[in-house]
C-alpha cells in the first residue's frame, strides 16, 4: 500500500493505483470526461488536472500514479485555474443547443461547466460544425458537433463490447469521432455508448425529443429478458415507459446492459398489444369483459375435464414468466389434477431434469466469471444468447483466461478463443468425451467412458488441467440437445477432475425459478414436446408463449394446437390469433409485481412502474380469479409477495435448492444424420417482447430475411456459386423453406445453420434435426 496525502487527508491505496483513484476512496470529486472506471485510461480531456507538490505544471488525475508521500491539492489556486483553463477550450466549439439536446439536464459538461466554466467566451470566430452519421436504429450521432472526443465510447467498443465500431479520425480541430467506411454500428451492447457520452452527442435514437429528463420519474424494475437478471431503471412519463437505463449492481450487470434489456420497451407501447379479452365465435374474434372471458375459460375447462379426463388438460409456460405466474399457473393444472405442465418448448431431453423442487443454475456467481483462469463452454451461441455473460467472459479472457468451446459453428465472439472444437451437434458427446479421455490420460484415472482424444480436445484437457479458477459451461444448446443429460453427466466429470465449477448459462429470465416452483410435468405428466406432439390435450393453457416461435418443432406444434378443443393465450401481445380461441390481455414485466430469479440463483423482486395498459391484468392475478371461478381451493392471495412466499419460501433462501448433479449413462458414437440441422434462436426473436420491439427488428441482427450457412462441403455438392442462391430445406414430417444462402466455411461438413424462433422457418420441424436439401 502507498500513503498518501490528498487535501490535507491521508489516503492509503494500492502501489499503481492513479491519483483519481486515491480521490474516490477519500470521497473526494475531481472533475472529469474522459476518465470512466471501467474502461482505460486515455488522459485526453485533461479535465482532472489537479496539483502535485514539486511538479512543475498541474497533473492529470486518472494518469499520474501515486507514490509514497505524494502530496496533491485538487481545490488549490493552481488546480481550480487549470481546470477552468480546460472547460474554457472544451467550450470553445461546443454548440449553446441545451434547450434542445436530449442529454440537458443529465450532461456532464453542462453540470461542470456551471461550476469551471467562464461568464463569457473569449472565442469570437465560427464554431466548426460535424456533420451527422447515420450509424443505425438505436443510436443517433446526430450533433457530432458536441464530441469533446473524450473517445469513451471508441474505448468502450474495443475494451468492453469487443469491436472497435467507432474510431477517431482525422487531426486537430478536424478530428471527429465515426465509424469507417460507412458502416453501422450493430454491437448487442451499443447502447451503452449513449450511457457513457458526457455530452449529447450520443443519444438515443427511439428515445429522441420524446420527453426531457426532469419529465421523467425513475422506477427500478428487473430485465426479463436473459438468465443474467440485468437491474434497470425504467424512467416514466405519465403512464408511459419512455426510457429504459442500467442500473448499478456490481454483482450482477455491473453499469452495463444489453441492447434487448435496453430498447425492448418499445414493444409495451406498440399497437401489437392487447387491451382487453377477447373470444373467437364463428372464426370472428370478439372483445368481450373478464368476467365473460374466465367463465368461458373455466367452462371450456370444466367440460374437457368431464368428457376426456384431467390428462386432457396442459399448461405451457414461459420461462419468462415471473415465479409468481409459473407457480400459479402449476398450481391450477394440477388442481384439475392433470401433471401436464411444462416451460421447456424448446427442450429435447426432458431426463434432463434437477429433482423435484431442485434447479439447474450457473454453478457459480456472475461476478466470478470476470475473473476465470479457465473457461470452457460448451454448446453455446454465447455472445448472442448472453451479451453480458459474454462480456464478463471477454474481461477475464483480456487479464489472461483462457477460453475454450465446443459447438456447432465457429462463430465471432469478440474474444480470444484458445482453442475451439466444432462439431455436428450429433457429434458433441463423443467430442466431450474426447476431453475426459485426455484429462484421464493425463492425470491417470479411468474415463467416463471409451472414447478418442483429438489434438483439440487434448489441448482443451490441458487448458483445464491448469490455472485455479475454472468453469465448465452449458449453454442453450446443450440444455436443448437431445443428448443434454449426457453431455451434464461428462461436464460434471470434467469439472470434477479439474477441479472446475460446472453450471448452465440457462436460457430465459426465469430459467431457474420455473424450475423451483415445479412448472414441470410431475408423475405420469406430458413434457413440452409431447403436449406439442403426438399426445396433444384437448385444452391448452398458454402462458406469455407462442409455440409456433418457441416450440422446438414448430410444424408439430402448429398440427397440436390444430387439434386442440380450446386453446386459451394469456400474452400482452395479439399473438395465437389463427389458433386460439381466448386471448386474455396480461401484464408484461413493466405493468405487474413479480420476481425472477436469475442463472445464479439470485432472487430479484420488482413491481410495476406503469398502470396496466387498458383492460390488461398481472397474470398472477389473472391465475388467481381464475382458479376461484374453477372452484378450486387455496387460491385466496392478496398479493403476488404471498404468492412468492408459498412458492419458494418465506426466506427465500434458494442455494441448498440449486443442484447440476447428474450421472446419465453415455453413449458415444451415435450415428450421424445424412445432414444435420443446427438452430440458433436469433437474439431478437427469442422472447415476444423483442419480438415486438420496431427499433431492435431494424438492427443488422433482425431486418434482413434469415439465410442458410453451408459448409464448403455442402455448397460445392449443390453446385452453389457467387451471387444470390436460394435453397429449399426440408425437414422429414415437416415443411420445408425457401430461404437465401450463404457460405459458411466454418460449419462441419454436413452441417446447415438454419435459425429458430422465425416465422420464415416455421414450417420446419425440430431444431436437432435431419435436412433435406435441393437448390431452387
Amino acid at each position: 500500500m502507498v500513503e498518501i496525502e490528498l487535501d490535507g487527508k491521508k489516503v492509503e491505496v494500492l502501489e499503481g493505483s492513479m491519483v483519481m483513484h486515491a480521490a474516490e476512496k477519500a470521497g473526494t470529486y475531481i472533475p472529469h470526461f474522459c476518465y470512466h472506471k471501467k474502461l482505460s485510461i486515455a488522459a485526453n480531456c485533461r479535465m482532472c488536472l489537479v496539483d502535485v507538490e514539486k511538479a512543475p505544471k498541474p497533473m492529470p488525475a486518472c494518469a499520474t500514479p501515486v507514490t509514497q508521500g505524494m502530496i496533491v491539492r485538487t481545490k488549490s489556486d493552481k488546480a481550480l485555474k487549470a481546470q477552468q483553463g480546460v472547460m474554457e477550450f472544451l467550450l470553445i466549439n461546443h454548440p449553446l443547443d441545451c434547450p434542445i439536446c436530449d442529454q440537458g439536464g443529465e450532461c456532464q459538461l453542462q453540470d461542470l461547466a456551471v461550476g469551471y466554466g467562464g461568464s463569457k467566451s473569449r472565442y469570437s470566430e465560427e464554431k466548426r460544425v460535424v456533420f451527422h452519421k447515420n450509424i443505425g436504429p438505436l443510436v443517433s450521432m446526430e450533433e457530432m458537433s458536441r464530441c469533446i472526443h473524450c473517445t469513451r465510447c471508441v474505448r468502450f467498443g474495443q475494451e468492453i463490447a469487443g469491436q472497435m465500431e467507432l474510431g477517431m479520425a482525422h487531426r486537430g480541430e478536424h478530428s471527429e469521432i465515426q465509424t469507417f467506411v460507412g458502416r453501422t454500428v450493430d454491437s448487442e451492447l451499443s447502447g451503452n455508448m449513449i450511457d457513457i457520452c458526457p455530452v449529447g452527442a450520443l443519444t438515443s435514437k427511439p428515445f429522441r425529443y420524446s420527453a426531457r429528463t426532469w419529465e421523467l420519474s425513475r422506477r427500478k424494475s428487473v430485465s426479463p429478458h436473459d438468465s443474467t437478471g440485468a437491474n434497470l431503471v425504467v424512467q416514466v412519463k405519465g403512464n408511459q415507459v419512455m426510457r429504459v437505463v442500467p442500473l448499478e449492481n456490481e454483482d450482477v450487470n455491473e453499469c452495463w446492459i444489453a441492447d434487448r434489456d435496453r430498447f425492448s420497451y418499445e414493444a409495451l407501447n406498440s399497437d401489437a398489444r392487447l387491451t382487453a379479452p377477447m373470444i373467437k365465435q364463428g372464426g370472428a374474434w370478439k372483445s368481450v369483459d373478464w368476467t365473460t372471458a374466465l367463465e368461458y375459460v373455466a367452462n371450456g375447462l370444466k367440460s374437457i375435464k368431464n368428457d376426456h379426463g384431467a390428462a386432457a388438460i396442459g399448461a405451457l409456460g414461459s420461462a419468462h414468466s415471473t415465479v409468481e405466474e409459473l407457480h400459479l399457473l402449476a398450481a391450477i393444472t394440477r388442481g384439475l389434477g392433470s401433471e401436464n405442465v411444462d416451460y421447456r418448448l424448446r427442450h429435447a431431453d426432458f431426463g434432463n431434469a434437477a429433482e423435484a423442487g431442485q434447479a439447474r443454475w450457473l454453478g457459480t456467481s456472475i461476478a466470478s466469471l470476470s475473473s476465470l483462469d479457465r473457461a470452457f463452454v460448451v454448446g453455446s451461441f454465447l455472445r448472442k444468447d448472453h451479451p453480458l455473460f459474454a462480456q464478463r467472459l471477454r474481461q477475464a479472457a483480456r487479464h489472461g483466461a483462457k477460453v475454450s468451446a465446443l459447438g456447432g459453428a465457429a462463430d465471432d465472439w469478440l474474444m480470444p478463443v484458445a482453442e475451439r472444437v466444432v462439431a455436428a451437434p450429433s457429434r458433441w458427446v463423443d467430442e466431450l468425451a474426447g476431453v475426459a479421455a485426455a484429462i484421464a490420460e493425463a492425470s491417470g484415472s479411468a474415463a467416463p467412458v471409451a472414447a478418442t482424444a483429438s489434438e483439440a480436445t487434448k489441448r482443451i484437457a490441458a487448458s483445464l488441467l491448469s490455472g485455479s479458477r475454472k468453469a465448465v459451461l452449458l449453454g442453450n444448446a446443450a440444455a436443448q440437445h437431445p443428448q443434454a443429460a449426457q453431455l451434464l453427466s461428462l461436464a460434471n466429470w470434467i469439472a470434477e477432475k479439474t477441479g472446475a465449477t460446472v453450471g448452465y448459462l440457462s436460457d430465459a429470465a426465469n430459467t431457474v425459478g420455473a424450475q423451483l416452483v415445479k412448472a414441470q410435468p410431475g408423475q405420469g405428466g406430458l413434457n413440452a414436446a409431447e403436449m406439442l406432439g403426438a399426445k396433444a390435450p384437448k385444452a391448452l393453457l398458454l402462458l406469455n408463449t407462442d409455440p409456433l416461435h418457441d416450440a422446438a418443432n414448430p410444424a408439430a406444434a402448429a398440427k397440436a394446437l390444430e387439434a386442440a378443443e380450446m386453446v386459451v393465450v394469456m400474452s400482452p401481445f395479439k399473438t395465437g390469433l389463427d389458433y386460439a380461441d381466448v386471448l386474455l390481455p396480461t401484464a408484461p414485466f413493466t405493468e405487474t409485481s413479480g420476481s425472477f430469479v436469475n442463472a445464479e440463483g439470485r432472487l430479484q423482486s420488482f413491481v410495476g412502474v406503469v398502470k396496466p395498459l387498458g383492460e390488461t391484468r398481472p397474470g398472477w392475478k389473472i391465475l388467481r380469479v381464475l382458479a376461484n371461478v374453477l372452484g378450486l381451493q387455496g387460491f385466496q392471495y392478496e398479493s403476488s409477495e404471498q404468492v412468492r412466499n408459498e412458492a419458494l419460501g418465506v426466506d427465500a433462501d434458494l442455494t441448498s435448492r440449486l443442484s447440476n448433479a447428474g450421472n446419465a449413462a453415455v453413449q458415444t458414437g451415435a450415428a450421424a444424420g445424412a445432414i444435420e440441422r443446427l438452430a440458433d434462436v436469433p437474439i431478437y426473436a427469442a422472447d415476444a417482447l423483442v419480438r415486438n420491439a420496431t427499433s431492435l427488428q431494424l438492427t443488422a441482427d433482425a431486418r434482413n430475411a434469415p439465410v442458410a450457412a453451408l459448409s464448403t462441403q455442402l455448397w460445392q455438392q449443390l453446385g452453389l456459386g457467387e451471387g444470390a442462391n436460394t435453397i429449399l430445406v426440408s425437414q422429414e414430417g415437416a415443411g420445408s423453406a425457401q430461404l437465401k444462402a450463404k457460405l459458411d466455411a466454418g460449419l462441419p461438413a454436413n452441417v446447415i445453420r438454419v435459425p429458430a424462433g422465425l416465422a420464415e422457418t416455421q414450417a420446419l420441424g425440430a431444431m436437432f434435426g435431419s435436412l433435406t436439401v435441393a437448390k431452387v
